[in-house]
């Protein structure tokens, strides 16, 4: 069953396009990827889908700045969210986690966790912060310190675990890996595998290099220019020779038998 559908979606920025007639299937319980470089389109994606998008052409008409328009449709459990504010898209579990953590520095882990979970009742929200602070123990450890004085790949956990917080139905992370070390890039994928695999929280994910999110995803849509250049299966996607050395680092000559296990 898909979860999530996404037809003929458009985003125009004044005379630029920043998302060209995507489609794109999110089926239930799955890992899902889009990939792209920067400027493909990947998070003006990810605000469309979520919503958000609305939000910023609104603010964005108030202030006389750029015009933005958003054509095509978000289809979110059988039922059609184009029109919904971000708000109520998140009440009913499509929730994104976005670039760059945006979490309040000034507040501590504790207080930005507590605020992800406004959405939940006592007991869920009780429930899930148990869970965050099982999935990222270091959490656990540093609840009532200032979000601010965190390292990056703890702000990445933070982020994801206070989108966990409002129990979504579809978890969006917009570029997760970004600026983080190779081992904690590592700690992250692993903890969004037994997100998956011990919740079945579908989950779609958007990242400019692939190959570190690849040996967990189910399926996967590669963004040039703003549209979906190529889509497949993790092993498709993989036999496609330019789709291996642009977005997974991967040449002609390399052995697949070296692709990480």
């Amino acid at each position: 069953m898909n979860l999530l559908e996404v037809h003929n979606l458009m985003v125009f920025y004044e005379n630029s396009v920043g998302v060209n007639n995507v489609g794109i299937q999110c089926r239930e319980g799955r890992i899902t990827g889009v990939f792209g470089s920067n400027a493909a389109g990947k998070t003006s994606l990810m605000y469309a889908i979520s919503g958000i998008i609305r939000d910023t052409a609104r603010k964005e008409m108030m202030r006389g700045g750029m015009r933005i328009a958003v054509l095509g449709d978000v289809f979110f459990g059988g039922e059609n969210v184009t029109d919904l504010e971000a708000s109520r898209r998140a009440r009913k579990g499509l929730v994104l986690c976005p670039e760059r953590r945006r979490i309040f520095k000034e507040s501590t882990v504790i207080e930005n966790l507590r605020m992800g979970g406004f959405l939940a009742g006592r007991t869920e929200a009780r429930r899930t912060l148990e869970y965050v602070f099982h999935l990222f123990p270091d959490l656990a450890r540093l609840k009532k310190r200032e979000a601010g004085f965190l390292s990056g790949g703890e702000q990445q956990m933070l982020a994801i675990g206070r989108a966990l917080m409002a129990q979504p139905r579809l978890l969006l992370l917009d570029e997760p890996l970004l600026g983080l070390s190779p081992a904690m890039e590592d700690a992250l994928i692993s903890a969004v595998a037994d997100i998956n695999r011990e919740t079945g929280l579908s989950t779609l994910i958007a990242e400019q290099y692939a190959r570190p999110i690849f040996p967990i995803l189910s399926y996967g849509y590669v963004l040039e220019n703003g549209g979906v250049t190529a889509e497949g299966t993790s092993e498709s996607l993989m036999e496609n020779e330019d789709v291996r050395a642009a977005y997974f680092g991967m040449t002609d000559e390399e052995d697949e038998g070296s692709w990480p296990s």
